[in-house]
């Protein structure tokens, strides 16, 4: 039985492609996520694939993976702006899925996706498999954010509350991770993936472990 969110985003300051944009929220409001401007699901619709138009734009064409020369001495946050600056290539996992890192700040993250007929599963709904990888995505994203340089992580524990069903009617969803705690030996980030007309598809939350990365 879907469980209905309790939790409020706070309002913050995003970081996208190296710009800086003020979202303000407002109270849930049965099951909805609901920015100011997502009144108008077909402005937010245009608004998010412009921005992902953008990021792309900057990608890498390849996907792959990078390598140890590429990321030492960098930050968590340093990392994800090189990604995002074309310095390093997008993992291949977001091709196969297909959806991208759009925004990276401190502590937050938000990977954007389109729901695809290849995403299905026997129901003729997307497959619970596609929010936990944009959510795990999202939420690892914001805790790996905030690690120095030399420092992974790796996720210990994800748990996923699906409250709505969603279909390839839906053209675009973000998944949005949020720090909650970040300790010398785990962090822990909650996140939510909604689509452009404020409706709340999933909520999540993960607890990682913070190790040393060796060379």
């Amino acid at each position: 039985m879907a469980q209905q969110d309790v939790t409020k985003p706070d309002s913050g300051t995003h970081v996208f492609a190296q710009d800086i944009t003020l979202h303000t929220y407002i109270k849930d409001v049965d099951f909805m996520t609901t920015p100011t401007d997502a009144m108008n699901p077909e402005e937010t619709l245009a608004r998010w694939r412009a921005e992902e138009a953008a990021v792309r734009a900057r990608l890498q064409t390849a996907p792959g993976v990078a390598s140890p020369a590429q990321v030492a001495g960098r930050s968590g946050l340093q990392i994800f702006q090189a990604l995002l600056a074309g310095e390093i290539p997008p993992p291949p996992m977001a091709v196969t899925l297909d959806f991208t890192l759009v925004r990276i700040e401190l502590g937050f993250a938000v990977f954007q996706g389109q729901p695809g007929f290849s995403h299905y599963n026997p129901m003729g709904t997307v497959h619970g498999g596609w929010f936990a990888t944009m959510l795990d995505s999202a939420m690892g994203c914001a805790v790996h954010s905030t690690l120095p340089a030399g420092k992974a992580y790796t996720t210990l524990e994800l748990k996923l509350n699906l409250v709505r069903a969603l279909t390839d009617a839906v053209p675009l969803v973000r998944a949005e991770g949020r720090l909650v705690h970040s300790g010398r030996q785990v962090a822990t980030a909650e996140g939510r993936l909604v689509g452009p007309d404020g409706k709340l598809y999933a909520h999540a939350s993960t607890t990682c472990l913070v190790f040393d990365q060796t060379s």
